[in-house]
């Protein structure tokens, strides 16, 4: 399976937080959610991909081209969506057409005013009195006029309404149908990434705490509850993010520790907000980091 981006032994330190050998892959024809905590690293590791952070150890390749020394090269084939509009927001929508036209040797004009009366954006209105949606449309439809390969959204569904995050939601689906094209999908919003990822990658103090298929996450862990009395005393080292109340006990634990549980404790399959959520009560116990 051939990978639209690799990124293998990432470091990267400022003060006070650090990437720390971040490595994981997304495989062509893939959205990938990415996701994590607020300050996990998840845009820092964006901005490393966009050569807007200088790292300081290992490699980052996107369409097999290396992110330092071909970043011109990528950024053709790149489309990026951040959390708020990187444009002139003085300009209207054929203005910002002219502006960014000479930035891309495959722009297409005809693309991008297709693009922007199918997704219903007026052509003479100033976009920075645009709602949040429909700035987060006129970025999608940017990418796809200059034929972007691989997609990456920082936060886009932040603040949008529920009609707003579901039209987006299916704008990604319908992209990635050309399997030769890839999606990296930043965001705290799980319910989303449950919805369209193929691969989800959880990020957690700057290190890869997961990385995998979506279904192999879901396969993996559970929510077990029941009385405190009732734990086996190696069941309960095995436990994440363990947290005792007046009534029992709740906890994430590995599936493949599940088996002679005593009958008394209850599990299903976590959800990634579940999976968050342990992880940080687990660094409240003061366990794990």
């Amino acid at each position: 399976m051939e990978n639209i981006l690799e990124i293998k032994g990432l470091n990267k330190a400022y003060d006070g937080f650090a990437l720390r050998d971040v490595t994981f892959a997304l495989p062509k024809g893939y959205i990938m959610g990415f996701v994590g905590q607020n300050g996990s690293g998840k845009t820092t590791t964006i901005r490393s991909i966009l050569n807007m952070a200088k790292i300081d150890s290992g490699s980052i390749s996107v369409f097999g081209l290396d992110s330092v020394t071909d970043t011109i090269a990528i950024k053709e084939r790149l489309g990026v969506v951040f959390d708020s509009l990187y444009l002139a927001e003085h300009l209207n929508v054929k203005l910002i057409e002219k502006q960014m036209k000479p930035f891309y040797k495959d722009w297409s004009s005809e693309e991008f005013f297709r693009r922007i009366k199918e997704f219903d954006l007026p052509d003479n209105k100033r976009v920075g009195d645009f709602s949040k949606g429909m700035k987060m449309k006129l970025m999608i439809a940017i990418a796809l006029s200059h034929g972007a390969e691989l997609m990456i959204l920082d936060e886009p569904t932040s603040g949008l309404d529920p009609v707003a995050r579901d039209e987006l939601l299916d704008i990604l689906a319908e992209y990635i149908e050309d399997e030769n094209r890839g999606v990296l999908f930043s965001t705290h919003i799980t319910a989303d990434v449950e919805r369209i990822a193929d691969y989800v990658t959880i990020l957690h103090n700057g290190k890869v705490w997961f990385t995998g298929e979506k279904d192999d996450l879901s396969e993996k862990y559970a929510v077990i509850k029941g009385a405190e009395k009732d734990i086996p005393t190696a069941l309960k080292e095995k436990m994440i993010g363990f947290h005792a109340y007046r009534n029992g006990f709740e906890a994430l634990i590995p599936t493949d520790d599940l088996s002679g549980i005593p009958s008394s404790l209850e599990y299903e399959k976590a959800s990634i907000d579940e999976i968050l959520v342990y992880i940080a009560k687990e660094d409240k116990n003061g366990r794990h980091s």
